[in-house]
């Protein structure tokens, strides 16, 4: 091989030894997955459900508790456009998108219901929250979500309409402040 094919070599093993020594540190792990998770998102768009495929929580009762210790029933919620969003605050993909989130929340609290759903602790939660510059409330579930609304991962994001019916159900990262999403909102608010 000759010397400027080796020190390729080297400098290209150098380099994969810097990536996995980045993500074994935990230090570095998180901010490095939260970032790739964000350019995920923004691959990772919200799209709508064929309306054959949407199902219906409307008169489901799911009862949460609010950091504020305010008792919400999502039956509750009939006539209005809800988005419930499954987090955590260990999460990278949920890290990714809440920025996103908290500005979609900023411009649109007034029309529609956010949800922001976790099993974690509110202390932890509003450590968290006061870190970042976020405001939205957060909640917790005092009885199991409705089976539809059933999650094995995080983020997962639901949009329901006024009718009841889940319109859009969204994995991982998305970036939840675009131009599709908030045409989204606007064409259900005007339902």
């Amino acid at each position: 091989m000759t010397e400027p094919k080796k020190n390729k070599a080297k400098f290209y093993n150098i380099m994969a030894i810097v990536a996995i020594a980045l993500f074994i540190i935990p230090q570095t792990r998180t901010p490095i997955q939260v970032l790739l998770h964000k350019g995920l998102s923004y691959i990772n768009g919200s799209s709508l459900i064929d309306k054959e495929d949407q199902e219906n929580v409307a008169n489901v009762s799911w009862e949460l508790l609010s950091e504020t210790n305010e008792h919400f029933d999502l039956k509750d919620t009939k006539g209005k456009v809800v988005l419930i969003n499954f987090w955590a605050t260990w999460c990278p993909p949920c890290i990714a998108e809440m920025p996103s989130l908290q500005e979609l929340y900023n411009d649109y609290n007034d029309k529609v219901i956010f949800l922001f759903v976790t099993n974690e602790d509110f202390e932890t939660v509003n450590t968290f929250k006061l870190k970042k510059a976020f405001n939205f409330d957060v909640y917790q579930p005092i009885s199991a979500p409705p089976e539809v609304l059933t999650t094995r991962s995080i983020p997962k994001t639901f949009i329901i309409d006024k009718r009841g019916a889940i319109v859009v159900e969204e994995s991982g990262a998305v970036n939840w402040n675009s131009e599709t999403v908030r045409n989204q909102l606007d064409d259900l608010i005007s339902e």
